[in-house]
C-alpha cells in the first residue's frame, strides 16, 4: 500500500506542476512573462516518461496517469502551435484587452459621491413610479448606507460592491450586488 500512496502523490505532483505551467504560459502568451518556460515544461515531460516504462498495477492510477499524459500532450501541441505562430508574426498578444480591464476596474466611489448618485436615481425612480412627495435626503441616504455598511461587509466581505435602485416592488428600493 506504501508505492500506491507514493504513486499517488507522484501523479498528484505531476497534476500541479501542469497546472502550473499552464499558468505560466499564458502569462508568456500575454506578454507578463519575458521568457517561455521551456525548462518547466522539460522537467514535467521527463518526469511523464519515466511512468511510461512503469507497470503501475492500480487501476485508478493507470486511468489517471494516461489522462495527465494526454492532457500534457494537448497542452504541449497546443503551445507549440501558438509558439509557431509567434515565430510567424501572426499571434497578436492580448494586451490591449489586459490593459482595458485594468483601466475599468471601478474605484469605490467616496460615500458623499455614492449618496448623491442613489438620491438623484431614487427620486427619478419614485417619478417613474407614480409615487407624491420627495425622495429622501442625500444626508439620509448617506445615514442608510452608513448604517448599513457593517451588514453589507458580513455579507460581501471585502469585495466590492455597487448600489442600484431597484423598481420591482411597489416602491423603489436600494440594492446591493457585488461587482462585475
Amino acid at each position: 500500500m506504501d508505492e500506491r500512496r507514493q504513486l499517488a502523490q507522484e501523479l498528484d505532483e505531476i497534476q500541479q506542476l501542469i497546472k502550473e505551467l499552464e499558468i505560466r504560459y499564458e502569462q508568456y502568451f500575454a506578454g507578463i512573462e519575458r521568457r517561455e518556460p521551456f525548462n518547466e515544461r522539460k522537467d514535467i515531460a521527463r518526469r511523464i516518461r519515466h511512468f511510461t516504462n512503469r507497470h503501475i498495477v492500480w487501476t485508478d492510477l493507470k486511468f489517471r496517469y494516461q489522462g495527465l499524459a494526454s492532457r500534457f500532450m494537448s497542452y504541449g501541441q497546443y503551445w507549440d502551435r501558438i509558439l509557431r505562430l509567434i515565430d510567424e508574426g501572426k499571434y497578436h498578444r492580448h494586451m490591449a484587452k489586459a490593459q482595458s480591464s485594468a483601466a475599468t476596474k471601478r474605484k469605490p466611489l467616496d460615500p458623499a459621491t455614492e449618496a448623491t448618485r442613489l438620491q438623484q436615481e431614487l427620486s427619478k425612480a419614485r417619478k417613474s413610479c407614480g409615487l407624491s412627495g420627495n425622495a429622501p435626503s442625500t444626508e439620509k441616504v448617506a445615514r442608510f448606507l452608513a448604517s448599513q455598511r457593517e451588514k453589507i461587509r458580513e455579507r460581501y466581505g471585502d469585495k466590492p460592491v455597487e448600489f442600484s435602485i431597484d423598481t420591482s416592488g411597489e416602491k423603489p428600493r436600494i440594492k446591493v450586488s457585488l461587482s462585475k
